[in-house]
């Protein structure tokens, strides 16, 4: 497709063109995404060091941890370095790539909120045959599962964007590449394009959003029969899930699940969902889990007191 292209490269105008506003970009989003590789990453090492941890839940929130790091990647360092650099070039390869990861990985984490939430549900409404239904094989199977799912979504979605040709202006009014802001750049009638992307982007945000609530919604239903202890801790663990999915489906439903309009505010919320969510997850689950609190606790006292014996 490249070749019927008479672009090839396109301009990154990023979220501000004020100079004063672009170190503060600078500055706020390292912080971000320097947050968000520690944070994620400090998550991922306690589970696989702690044996407290090996519960399917938390076999899933390691690969939570591991989408959300990649996605945060996949836009977060170019922003970076765009907002104190004097050219915002991106190559069509580059740009193509983008789309890929971006949708990969963000897709991946809604596969993973799914699986967390048929785990809560297994775990509070199907106690007793938890561990034969939520065995490690099982597990294992799901991820691959949402791994292959997201990668079909991806390919379709980069098969959507491959087959517009571009070959007038190359200002691309966003800090990454997107489906949505390179439909406004196609030398083409978009309208049949944008109806796929819509029915296969916002199709997935919507649905997946609206069947992890019910979920939740049945399995709060379900707490009334278990006791006040029972009830304390399954609400901890549920709220924070229910949290970190309204944090990340919102500003996708609102960016990926509308007709072909932009608003002024569509770059600050993909911002919120590709580096906001992302950086507030490893919070969410530390803050509100006694578990892993413990085990960051535990694991940072072992290499403190190897350190000292040395």
């Amino acid at each position: 497709m490249q070749e019927n292209n008479s672009v090839t490269e396109f301009i990154l105008l990023g979220l501000t063109q004020d100079p004063m506003k672009k170190k503060m970009v600078f500055v706020i989003f390292l912080i971000f995404y320097l947050g968000t590789v520690v944070g994620n990453l400090l998550i991922m090492v306690t589970i696989k060091s702690s044996r407290a941890l090996g519960s399917p839940m938390y076999f899933f929130l390691f690969y939570l941890s591991l989408a959300d790091s990649c996605l945060s990647t996949s836009t977060a360092p170019r922003l970076i370095v765009d907002s104190l650099s004097a050219t915002k070039t991106i190559s069509y390869n580059q740009c193509m790539t983008q789309v890929f990861a971006l949708h990969f990985f963000g897709t991946m984490e809604v596969f993973v909120l799914i699986l967390m939430a048929i785990d809560r549900y297994v775990a509070i409404c199907k106690p007793l045959h938890y561990p034969t239904i939520m065995r490690r094989q099982v597990c294992i199977i799901l991820i691959v599962i949402a791994w292959l799912g997201a990668f079909i979504h991806s390919i379709t979605e980069i098969i959507l964007a491959l087959r517009l040709p571009f070959c007038g202006p190359n200002l691309i009014d966003h800090y990454c590449c997107d489906l949505q802001p390179l439909l406004k750049l196609a030398c083409m009638d978009t309208y049949l394009i944008n109806l796929e992307w819509v029915s296969n982007s916002g199709s997935v945000c919507t649905g997946s959003f609206v069947t992890l609530m019910i979920s939740y919604i049945v399995i709060l239903h379900s707490l009334r029969n278990h006791s006040a202890e029972g009830r304390k801790k399954a609400l901890s663990t549920c709220i924070s899930h229910i949290i970190v999915v309204v944090l990340f489906f919102g500003p996708c439903i609102f960016i990926y699940s509308r007709p072909p309009t932009t608003f002024s505010m569509d770059k600050m919320v993909s911002v919120f969902y590709t580096i906001g969510t992302p950086f507030l997850n490893p919070f969410i689950y530390t803050l509100r889990n006694a578990e892993v609190k413990n085990a960051m606790r535990k694991l940072w006292h072992i290499k403190i007191t190897s350190e000292s014996k040395r």
